[in-house]
């Protein structure tokens, strides 16, 4: 990606580590003279992002640049910097990662997808074995079967890290799943009703291991109860999903005290919890 400068407030999972990527305040190193894009993925970051962006507007002045920089992402409705139409690989996430649609056609009252990127819409699909689209399965089968085609040319086992919808899984996904190698499956149960539809994805995705299945567990919306979102994560383990809990957020970044943050911890750990499992037994 030589064409632009891409700067992160923070590192996650999926950012970029090439040359012209950088998280946090400015290099003090030459830099070439290039677009500069500060991508915003969460909405508590975008004041740190602004702060960065002011420094880079100095450093571009004083190069006596031309080039501008442009703040956005998927902190921002409908602006660039990783939130736009266009997904290129390696731009905003690291090498692997693909997109191949926008938005959602649900509306849950905890996700901001639906409000930043709107009504779903197919997009192009590039290649990559991670896949991280908000709703996949949403998507009409012509696109999602282009999809399966392109991860059959993937020399790394698919990863299903944006989620498959349950309220739309069908068999025939189920069939395309079969038809590729899998490294991780996720879903999702984030209030208690969800228990009762994961028994839906549990039947259909009976014939893939526990190591492969993976449920997003959110815990803490609306007032939850620490013992309700306790139980629900052991459940969630009980129909043989590996459970990832994440405590809710929200636009502000919430904070959470000690108890929460230990139930996180222990259950996006499945080493932790699947040992205390067999301590009982």
């Amino acid at each position: 990606m030589s064409d632009i400068i891409r700067v992160f407030p923070r590192k996650t999972k999926w950012t970029p580590t090439d040359d012209l990527a950088f998280v946090g305040e400015l290099p003090l190193f030459e830099l070439p003279d290039l677009p500069v894009y500060v991508s915003v993925v969460f909405s508590w970051d975008i004041e740190k992002a602004n702060h960065i962006a002011a420094q880079w507007i100095i450093r571009l002045r004083y190069m006596k640049s031309d080039h501008q920089v442009l703040v956005g992402g998927p902190a921002f409705q409908n602006v660039d910097c990783g939130g736009g139409e266009n997904f290129i690989p390696g731009r905003f996430v690291k090498p692997g990662v693909t997109i191949t649609s926008r938005g959602c056609p649900k509306r849950c009252p905890w996700c901001m997808v639906s409000q930043r990127e709107g009504k779903l819409r197919e997009i192009n699909i590039a290649p990559g074995h991670i896949v991280q689209d908000n709703n996949l399965l949403a998507c009409s089968r012509g696109h999602i079967e282009k999809v399966f085609d392109m991860l059959r040319q993937q020399k790394k086992a698919a990863i299903f890290s944006g989620g498959l919808d349950i309220d739309y899984l069908q068999p025939w996904h189920v069939e395309l799943l079969k038809s590729i190698k899998i490294s991780e499956l996720w879903v999702a149960c984030d209030c208690e009703r969800d228990l009762k539809r994961l028994d839906k994805a549990a039947d259909l995705l009976a014939d893939f291991s526990i190591e492969k299945k993976r449920c997003y567990v959110m815990t803490g919306f609306g007032g939850e109860d620490f013992n309700a979102a306790e139980s629900r994560c052991e459940k969630v383990f009980e129909k043989e999903f590996l459970p990832f809990a994440q405590l809710y957020r929200g636009p502000q970044d919430e904070p959470w005290g000690r108890c929460w943050k230990d139930l996180q911890r222990k259950w996006s750990r499945p080493a932790i919890y699947r040992a205390g499992k067999e301590a009982t037994t």
